[in-house]
């Protein structure tokens, strides 16, 4: 297959794209006071229908502002963590080359760009995070009795998450904790979100997945070597025991093999799908590559054994590492090529209980999508908390500032507090900006 085909396809869809909003352009029917309007290369199409419905679920007033309260002090957290990583990850760069610095695409969470989200579930996930990250801000606002102008659908070749327009000049006009509450409830709702798909995930993995063995699971074999050569060792294989020693951690797996020579004949206890049993093989070691006088199978393995990665699917603070390092295993599965669990990652489980006879293709999509239900919404939750204009914690940035100022300049008029608080956002916003091009270009510059 051309591996550049599905470049060709994204650029015939953008020029496709752009096509119909040319068209659509030159003949009137985008523009400011139209139903369509441009926000940058993506299409709005707008609705007034469905402002009703923001009037029934915000007129429980005091429910909603004890829920947008909680989501204030939710967002400031947030912000201050996810200021805290990006200045941890400037640090940090300084010890990176060139050849180990990120991508700027990596920086982009959009799926299909990014490359550690996956196309399918991610723009599921997306687009579902966004749409409810957006209705939260509705519903909010009219609590507050800040009127909306407009709903609608966002566009960029595909749908890519949905919108609601506030009146601006309702939230101008509004009093800074009311504002507030609506600029945070987006990123509550996300939170909100990453904890409910979690759960749901939890508990599905748990109640119906089982690993098919204790062991280390089989990434990848190199051609050449003994695993590729001399056995039938295969990546969704589980290695369960080297010369009779069990082999239910990484650390374990790597211990027995530091233990061996080249030329030495060695036992291995391997789970095979195929066979749905383990059963011993004879390998011949060959010469490590970078350790003298150590043997070789030639095999890559997963870093989370099959048991831990249930466990971290599961629950990731009850991690025998840690719950830090549990929760570190859950956001970087994508990263460790375990996440989405496909092909042969699937082939280290089998699915118990109520679930036991269903498909398990079908059931790794449903647990997949879950996942990534999670993920993204734990990614907008924080990405939205940035005090960077013009997201949720640029407005939120700002009128902290405000209120801070407020407190110890007594003698500034309303003007003057505005005036400060643009210019605290302003310069959060570039501090923001230096952090995230900051791990990109550091590296390639030492």
């Amino acid at each position: 297959m051309n591996p550049y085909l599905g470049y060709a396809i994204a650029a015939l869809a953008v020029a496709v794209y752009a096509g119909i909003l040319y068209a659509l352009w030159a003949t009137g029917r985008i523009g400011p006071d139209r139903s369509l309007t441009l926000l940058g290369p993506a299409l709005m199409v707008k609705t007034k229908k469905g402002r009703s419905a923001l009037d029934r679920w915000g007129r429980f007033v005091r429910f909603w502002t004890a829920v947008s309260d909680a989501g204030i002090v939710l967002a400031a957290a947030a912000m201050a963590v996810i200021v805290a990583l990006l200045a941890l990850d400037a640090v940090e760069s300084f010890r990176l080359t060139p050849a180990t610095a990120p991508s700027p695409t990596e920086a982009l969470g959009l799926p299909g760009i990014n490359p550690v989200i996956p196309l399918g579930y991610g723009i599921v996930a997306l687009v579902i995070g966004v749409v409810l990250h957006e209705l939260m801000h509705g519903v909010i606002a009219r609590s507050q009795k800040i009127g909306v102008k407009t709903l609608g659908v966002l566009w960029f070749v595909v749908p890519v998450g949905a919108f609601v327009e506030q009146d601006d000049a309702d939230m101008m006009a509004a009093s800074r904790r009311r504002r507030d509450r609506v600029a945070a409830a987006g990123v509550l709702a996300n939170f909100v979100l990453a904890i409910v798909f979690f759960a749901a995930l939890s508990v599905l993995v748990a109640t119906s997945v089982q690993p098919n063995a204790a062991g280390v699971g089989v990434a990848a074999v190199e051609s050449g070597y003994p695993a590729a050569n001399n056995s039938t060792l295969a990546p969704g294989d589980i290695i369960t025991s080297v010369n009779g020693s069990s082999t239910s951690s990484v650390d374990q797996f790597e211990s027995a093999l530091a233990a061996t020579y080249p030329g030495e004949n060695i036992t291995i206890g391997v789970y095979k799908p195929s066979l749905g049993y383990v059963t011993d093989e004879a390998v011949t070691l060959a010469p490590s590559p970078t350790v003298k006088g150590r043997g070789f199978l030639g095999v890559e393995v997963y870093s989370l054994t099959p048991a831990q990665l249930k466990q971290t699917l599961v629950w990731p603070w009850g991690s025998p590492a840690g719950s830090l390092t549990g929760s570190i295993d859950w956001v970087v599965l994508p990263l460790a090529t375990i996440e989405p669990v496909a092909g042969p990652t699937a082939g280290f489980f089998h699915l118990s209980g109520p679930l036991a006879h269903a498909s398990p293709s079908a059931f790794w999509v449903g647990a997949n999508l879950l996942y990534w239900l999670s993920w993204m919404s734990l990614l907008l939750g924080l990405s939205n908390s940035l005090p960077l204009v013009p997201l949720d914690g640029g407005l939120l940035f700002r009128d902290f500032a405000q209120s801070v100022a407020a407190r110890f300049k007594s003698g500034w008029d309303a003007a003057r507090l505005d005036r400060f608080g643009g210019r605290a956002v302003a310069a959060s916003s570039t501090l923001v900006l230096v952090l995230l091009v900051w791990q990109f270009v550091v590296p390639r510059l030492l």
